[in-house]
């Protein structure tokens, strides 16, 4: 029997059966077949690769579909007798693509989308203006009148430099912007520093506290100058408090301190601003170590802090409004890989020299950039087979030039994982593919949706032509293949 590695994480425990899929970290139609091939909608991955190749994402269309209704249904629930229910919009930062665009529409759910490019493909899939969120903390001309073009159910603002600026660009067309002001209501979330977005230092969003110099916080003077515009539909407000977040009361803090200040607003304005969208954020599971809420305990404690500060403040609710976007992707995802060199080394420490296993893949930080941004970890499992080999712990490399190119830093794998063999890396769904890159000139993979026993591509992958295509080539004057022949 296997003896759990020193080198391992505390969290990292030494699986009894490496063959085993912990049911958190997958989508809920992954599952390994009498051979022990793991499948997805009953479609082997040995299938998949050979149809696909590898690097391949692999996305669940009934888990993302289950997910999405699941999140519409608890905030409904839990709101039903506050405000009628929730609007969910769906983050599609965290993953973006027509196909992708088009189930989010069909489940009843709107589009919160970050950038032009990401409204672009709102409009190629046909939604309507009024399904879709427009955020960005520096957005430009072109993106803000494109908003204005469709007539967006809110554009998102994020300072008072860029509301001054919507509301002119609106002015000179004879539109009204429909506005939501970004506030940051100093809230600490526990998570890794690049991803918390509420607090004072960072750069999104207007702060509820007034800077030395000013009686009025900047989020105070953004709601006078808007309710002063005649060209700006204040809408209401919104925050952010981060990604990948596990404990309540951060998100409970976040929504007191709104609802304060929304009190605080009609007090000074006589006027009840009608929305309040309180964000995304929530954690899944990457790992054994994750335990995320269920939507239905997030939405019932959410309703909770409403009602009492709503009450409170003697405020009616507002329209609540959230924006998952990993929670409802993340998980439908699974990365397959093939493996290529594998080799161990000797790790010394204070207790004596221990081997960690090195497994190599084609594919690596151009297509899961996470644990070289946030230090994120992941699991994997050897997915074109069973094996019944002790575990070893294992560190699974992409194959690029950098040391740094760590797709899962610690796991274990069974000891006669080879070259050749396919390796399966899940919960990729968000912020994979949609950060990933042309490092070193890869091509980024190709995105597989399966459902009902088939597979179809919704996001073709790269080809190396694509890729040269963009080159410009100088013009020569003198004719290169004549060159050619007189050297």
């Amino acid at each position: 029997m296997a003896s759990p590695s020193p080198l391992a994480p505390e969290w990292l425990e030494l699986p009894e059966d490496a063959n085993r899929l912990n049911p958190a970290l997958w989508a809920q139609d992954v599952a390994r077949s009498a051979s022990g091939v793991l499948t997805v909608a009953g479609i082997p991955v040995t299938e998949l690769a050979e149809q696909f190749g590898t690097p391949l994402f692999v996305v669940s269309e009934d888990d993302f579909r289950a997910r999405a209704r699941s999140f519409r249904s608890a905030f409904d629930t839990a709101f039903k007798d506050l405000c009628g229910g929730v609007d969910v919009y769906y983050a599609g930062k965290s993953f973006l693509c027509s196909e992708i665009a088009h189930w989010v529409s069909e489940e009843g759910m709107r589009l919160d989308t970050a950038s032009g490019g990401e409204l672009a493909v709102a409009m190629r899939a046909g939604l309507n203006g009024r399904q879709l969120a427009l955020h960005g903390n520096n957005k430009s001309d072109a993106e803000i009148n494109r908003a204005l073009d469709l007539d967006v159910g809110r554009i998102v603002v994020d300072s008072l430099y860029e509301l001054g600026r919507v509301g002119a660009l609106a002015e000179a067309r004879g539109a009204t912007a429909n506005v939501m002001l970004r506030l940051t209501p100093g809230v600490h979330a526990h998570t890794h520093e690049f991803i918390a977005t509420a607090h004072e230092d960072q750069k999104f969003g207007l702060s509820l506290a007034p800077s030395s110099s000013d009686r009025e916080s900047p989020a105070a003077q953004a709601v006078a100058a808007a309710l002063d515009h005649p060209c700006v539909r204040l809408l209401g407000v919104h925050s952010h408090i981060g990604s990948q977040i596990f404990e309540p009361a951060g998100f409970e803090l976040a929504a007191r301190r709104l609802l304060g200040f929304l009190a605080e607003v009609r007090d000074r304005h006589g006027i009840e601003l009608h929305e309040l969208d309180l964000g995304g954020g929530y954690g899944i599971a990457y790992t054994e170590a994750d335990t995320p809420r269920p939507p239905t305990e997030i939405a019932q404690a959410m309703a909770d802090v409403v009602r009492s500060a709503c009450a409170e403040h003697g405020l009616r609710v507002p329209r609540i409004s959230i924006e998952p976007g990993r929670a409802i992707v993340g998980p439908t995802t699974f990365t397959l890989y093939r493996a290529g060199t594998t080799k161990t080394v000797q790790v010394d420490t204070d207790g004596g020299t221990h081997p960690r296993r090195y497994v190599s893949v084609d594919g690596g930080m151009s297509d899961n950039a996470r644990p070289v941004l946030y230090d994120a970890d992941y699991s994997a499992v050897l997915a074109s087979r069973s094996s019944f080999q002790e575990p070893v712990l294992t560190r699974v490399v992409g194959k690029h030039c950098e040391s740094g190119d760590i797709v899962v830093r610690s796991v274990y794998l069974p000891t006669d994982a080879l070259g050749g063999d396919l390796i399966a890396v899940p919960g990729t769904g968000a912020y994979c593919w949609s950060l990933a890159s042309n490092y070193n000139y890869l091509t980024r993979p190709p995105v597989v949706a399966v459902r009902n026993g088939s597979a179809r591509l919704i996001v073709r992958g790269e080809t190396e032509e694509d890729l040269l295509s963009r080159d410009v080539l100088r013009q020569d004057t003198t004719d290169r293949a004549t060159l050619e022949a007189g050297a």
